[in-house]
């Protein structure tokens, strides 16, 4: 039977005030507060350690008395560094923060101690060794196998003085990445500029009227700029103030390295820890330890195909660069001074307007909020067969919505939070998290609990949300990655969902943006706010032969994010005499870019997805383009047997979705594919093969 959602669950504890020892499936966010963290994870330690020594000095051990509860051992302490975590991320404020960082080294040291465990470690291999062991079904086998594997990947045969020095490099990287976090969220809600109006000459209106607001809710008279992207994007691509441009792109590339908040030593030291990690336990290189059980297999796989795909896209992004030289000299003169860093998106989208009859501004009347989750959760009934409903729990902020979702027989599944909009107290970007795991169980189904969390461009003075295109695709993006933790069947919790190797994890999130460019999917959501009108059949149609504007350009930015990232891991070494990753890093990156860096720049300084936790996407952003080769080739089947197809939709939850982390990542391609992945599915999706 399902589990109803404000049940009482094992993760509670009814002799206790502080809520998060009473989480429950309906979080209490409205009664968590920064000083309930770290008591509650200290009474959460003593707990789970007993706990620990239990499991490591049973006699007899089963697969359900041993593996099971090994499985759920940090479950409830895990469920509370998320949501502290996560609090920060959302509310940040000093006492979040410095929450955050009292329960760091105290869970940090623990997972390091756990996985160094004598006695567990010791329990393990003698439970693989009985007959109990060697006679597990295939997943459970799994779970055994790659269970002992990470315990050896994490030290546990290592002699104890270098167990020790391990445990204090694990405990010091959690503290400099979550140092690194904040510093850029707190550089990010620094910044602000008031200008007046003729300043913002050529931005649109909608912009122009929600900083106007902004300026007005502060107090102050003009127009409030931030480096939210709301607002520093569009101010990028249309003011004709070239000075303003050049104002907010310097004040950008200025996170992570102003004063009190430099970045700049941090990323040293990260890369000096993680090598040191990485060689304490038997690896080349941080990137070798990381990739080992993903599909790359390993840093020189990883860099090689970042490499590939450069050289191939090159000569496009060459051409492409050489036409809007042309076209901009056209429109500005021969003499007009060089393009820079501030000239090339309002130059592009220039030339865009005048190559396509094209402007994005365009579509956004027909991009509403609501009407683009309704659309999404329709197109999911009809290709997934699940239902979402809204439905009501406590949040974190006014703007945090909450909805459920039901299979076809009607069985609550997974429910999840929403929360779109930019704050102050936010972090940038787009995320999907898990709080909770739930799954297939003896009793029935325990639903899962996720979110999705955004910044994407808010309502104001009436006019509801209305998004980019590119803000839609990074809905439908989130939302691929909660259907892969929400329809999740694995029994094993450590083998659910999203926990799967990290260059498949993109696989389910990429794939959701291609129905946004199908003309039947934007029929059920591409409606004007005010008139409902569809998408005009010639708008579309400009939409998608602009689709591969410049596309080039926009592979090579991927390109050098995962270059930079694997070079940094690989062949950078931070330990040498004069070493500067940022110098070494501006010099990487410089070749991937149509305009010179200035001297200063130091982007990698605010590059959360490398630094913001000890691993994160560390020697791991190749994982974006080589997804998108995957959910390029993928979605060719959706498109060949129809994009509302049923059965291809179940096939996929069935092979994909459902099966997280229980069969090797390649079999799971082929078990939906029938084969192994066509490389050349990306370039000719992204129009970069010769005609």
């Amino acid at each position: 039977m399902t589990q109803a959602p404000d049940a009482p669950t094992e993760r509670q504890d009814s002799r206790s005030d502080n809520p998060l020892l009473n989480v429950g499936f309906r979080i209490p966010f409205d009664r968590i507060r920064p000083e309930h963290a770290e008591p509650a994870v200290d009474t959460l330690l003593a707990r789970t350690q007993e706990r620990l020594e239990t499991l490591a000095r049973a006699g007899e051990r089963n697969y359900e008395g041993f593996m099971a509860d090994l499985d759920t051992l940090t479950e409830q302490l895990d469920t509370v560094r998320v949501i502290v975590g996560h609090l920060d991320g959302v509310v940040s404020s000093p006492e979040w923060q410095a929450a955050k960082r009292a329960i760091l080294p105290k869970v940090t040291e623990f997972s390091t101690q756990l996985s160094l465990h004598p006695g567990l470690w010791a329990a393990l291999k003698g439970f693989a060794a009985t007959e109990a062991g060697r006679g597990l079904d295939p997943v459970r086998a799994r779970h055994l196998k790659l269970t002992i594997d990470e315990f050896r990947r994490q030290g546990a045969d290592l002699p104890e003085e270098q167990k020790a020095r391990l445990l204090a490099v694990n405990t010091r990287l959690a503290q400099v990445t979550n140092d690194f976090s904040k510093n850029v969220l707190d550089a990010t809600a620094a910044y602000e500029l008031y200008v007046p109006g003729e300043r913002l000459a050529g931005v649109p209106e909608r912009v122009r009227e929600a900083t106007r607001l902004d300026a007005e809710k502060h107090g102050q008279a003009g127009h409030r700029l931030t480096l939210h992207q709301p607002t520093l994007e569009p101010v990028l691509t249309y003011a004709d103030d070239r000075e303003l441009r050049r104002e907010l792109w310097l004040a950008q590339n200025s996170v992570g390295v102003g004063v009190g908040r430099d970045n700049r030593p941090l990323v040293g030291e990260i890369l000096r820890l993680r090598r040191e990690q990485a060689r304490l336990l038997g690896f080349r290189d941080f990137a070798d330890y990381v990739l080992e059980d993903r599909m790359a297999g390993g840093g020189e796989r990883a860099l090689g195909f970042e490499r590939d795909l450069e050289a191939r896209i090159r000569p496009f992004f060459e051409r492409e660069n050489a036409e809007l030289e042309a076209f901009y000299r056209g429109q500005a003169g021969a003499d007009a001074p060089p393009l820079e860093a501030w000239d090339v998106g309002y130059w592009a989208e220039k030339q865009r307007q005048a190559k396509y009859d094209f402007d994005e501004e365009a579509l956004r009347p027909y991009f509403a909020l609501d009407n683009v989750l309704a659309g999404m959760f329709e197109i999911v009934k009809r290709v997934f067969g699940i239902t979402v409903r809204e439905a009501q729990a406590p949040g974190w902020h006014p703007e945090v919505r909450y909805y459920d979702i039901f299979d076809e027989a009607g069985t609550h599944v997974a429910s999840f939070y929403t929360d779109w909009f930019p704050r102050d107290t936010k972090r940038s970007g787009a995320w999907m998290n898990a709080f909770v795991t739930g799954g297939p169980r003896e009793q029935g189904v325990d639903p899962h609990l996720g979110l999705m969390c955004g910044n994407m461009t808010p309502p104001s003075a009436g006019t509801p949300a209305l998004l980019s295109i590119r803000e839609v695709e990074t809905v439908f993006h989130e939302f691929g990655h909660l259907l892969h933790h929400a329809l999740s069947q694995v029994e094993v919790r450590s083998l659910s969902g999203t926990r799967v190797a990290w260059d498949f994890v993109e696989l389910p999130s990429q794939i959701m943006e291609n129905w946004v460019m199908e003309r039947e999917a934007l029929d059920l959501f591409a409606r004007h706010y005010q008139t409902g009108e569809r998408l005009p059949d010639a708008l579309f149609g400009r939409m998608v032969a602009a689709r591969n504007y410049r596309a080039a350009n926009a592979a090579m930015r991927q390109l050098s994010f995962g270059t930079v990232d694997l070079s940094l891991h690989v062949e950078f070494d931070p330990g040498a005499p004069g070493a500067d990753p940022i110098r070494e890093a501006r010099e990487i990156m410089a070749r991937f870019y149509p305009y010179p860096f200035i001297p200063e720049y130091a982007r990698i300084a605010q590059f959360g997805h490398l630094f913001n936790s000890p691993v994160g996407y560390g020697a791991g952003y190749y994982s974006y383009k080589w997804a998108e080769v995957l959910d390029a080739d993928a979605f060719s089947r959706f498109a060949g047997e129809g994009i509302f197809n049923r059965e291809t939709g179940r096939s996929y939850v069935d092979t994909i979705l459902s099966r997280g982390n229980s069969a090797d990542a390649a079999q799971l391609y082929r078990d939906f594919m029938g084969r192994d992945p066509d490389p050349e599915a990306l370039l000719r999706r992204s129009g970069l093969v010769e005609a």
